[in-house]
């Protein structure tokens, strides 16, 4: 069987880039049963309530749903079961220093294979308010606009 090459997505948290300000990204490794890979290889999974913490020296993702795999029997996984996360030690205690301060947690913004392994991206955040995500629209929306008139002018 040949060896895969490159990232295949299999599902990305959008919201999190809305309601966070994302401050540092980690790539972590999963430990992960059969069903939940095939399953996850189908492109099947949500990090919607998801979020990772750090609990005995060691990083577990949590609140990620992975449905059953469909053609699995009684070795089925739990959906939302607790996961561990693979980070080098310096990682792990750069996390878990940084999310007790206030404000901050560690949000999962995406999950993919890369090179054949299942991967999570994972951020440090900090939770943004109501009027900073709305002047993030604003902003975004005022781009836009600036875009449109720009490229209006430049057709005439």
């Amino acid at each position: 069987m040949a060896k895969e090459k490159g990232t295949n997505v299999v599902a990305r948290n959008r919201k999190a880039r809305h309601d966070y300000i994302i401050e540092d990204t980690f790539e972590a490794g999963l430990v992960l049963t059969g069903t939940e890979v095939k399953s996850l290889r189908q492109g099947r999974a949500s990090l919607v309530d998801g979020f990772a913490s750090v609990d005995g020296g060691e990083a577990w993702l949590e609140g990620v749903h992975i449905p059953e795999y469909h053609q699995g029997t009684w070795t089925n996984h739990a959906a939302r079961r607790k996961r561990k996360l693979l980070l080098h030690r310096g990682e792990i205690d750069k996390l878990a220093i940084k999310s007790r301060e206030a404000g901050h947690t560690i949000v999962p913004l995406q999950l993919y294979f890369k090179d054949g392994r299942a991967k999570v991206e994972i951020a440090l955040a900090k939770g943004k308010r109501e009027y900073d995500k709305r002047h993030a629209l604003r902003e975004r929306q005022d781009r836009r606009e600036a875009e449109r008139a720009m490229s209006l002018r430049m057709a005439r």
